[in-house]
């Protein structure tokens, strides 16, 4: 358990599965007490009951739409009072509709994604940064992709709203200038999640055949890596972390076996 984060509130978007939920359980292993939000209560309410049994932690809940503003704002402003503060944001909600070339694409789909990848983790950090600011004290960590660094084809919006969070991610670096709150972006590779599968709208055939014969990250392999950029000294903000199965050389080099 590190001291850095025993006691801690951490706030993670997402957190009803995957990689958010495995950051869930590595932050409630370091003694972290958290703020878990994700549209899936139900999903959310039980992995809660689990941690605080398993670990001794506080935890508490919320249904929340980060696409919603005023939803967001909401939620944050009307937190109980044991979590009048948030030492860590984790902005892991995200997804992928589609794949698609940009002429046949779905205009609905741009719009989730977007909504969701780029606008919900703007309204988030923006409901919760002033805090930390006044406080000098916190940590932004924001879930990225390779995909924000190397297109793919039909990925386009997609790749869009992801070399979005990158933007973000280096201009909030610069807006927080002097401050002592860190902001850090851990960019993956194929991880197996239900990406694929949300991707293609439950299609689960079609979404295995994205991990078919290589050995994909899991969400724990993620979440390592966020609990490493959580823990360094103050004086240390780890930038941007991009990590790959060994089976993926690029976003369009995947190795697969026979």
């Amino acid at each position: 358990m590190s001291e850095h984060l025993k006691n801690r509130n951490v706030f993670i978007t997402g957190a009803s599965s995957g990689i958010g939920k495995a950051c869930a359980t590595a932050f409630a292993r370091e003694g972290s007490n958290l703020l878990l939000a994700a549209r899936r209560k139900e999903r959310i309410d039980e992995l809660a009951r689990s941690l605080e049994e398993t670990y001794g932690i506080m935890t508490h809940s919320i249904q929340l739409d980060v696409r919603n503003p005023d939803e967001v704002a909401g939620a944050v402003g009307s937190l109980p009072p044991a979590w009048d503060h948030i030492d860590i944001l984790l902005n892991n909600a995200g997804l992928s509709r589609g794949l698609t070339k940009l002429q046949d694409g779905e205009i609905r789909d741009w719009e989730e994604m977007i909504d969701t990848n780029v606008k919900g983790l703007l309204y988030v950090t923006r409901a919760i940064l002033p805090a930390m600011v006044k406080r000098n004290s916190g940590h932004v960590i924001n879930m990225g992709s390779i995909a924000g660094h190397e297109l793919y084809p039909n990925g386009n919006v997609y790749c869009a709203s992801k070399y979005a969070v990158a933007a973000i991610s280096q201009g909030l670096r610069m807006d927080l200038l002097g401050t002592n709150v860190r902001v850090s972006s851990v960019d993956p590779g194929l991880v197996e999640t239900e990406f694929s599968e949300v991707r293609f709208r439950g299609d689960a055939q079609r979404a295995a055949q994205t991990y078919a014969n290589i050995r994909p990250l899991k969400g724990e392999d993620i979440a390592e890596i966020v609990i490493f950029c959580a823990t360094r000294p103050l004086h240390v903000d780890i930038a941007q972390v991009i990590v790959m199965p060994l089976d993926q050389a690029s976003v369009n080099h995947v190795h697969r076996s026979a």
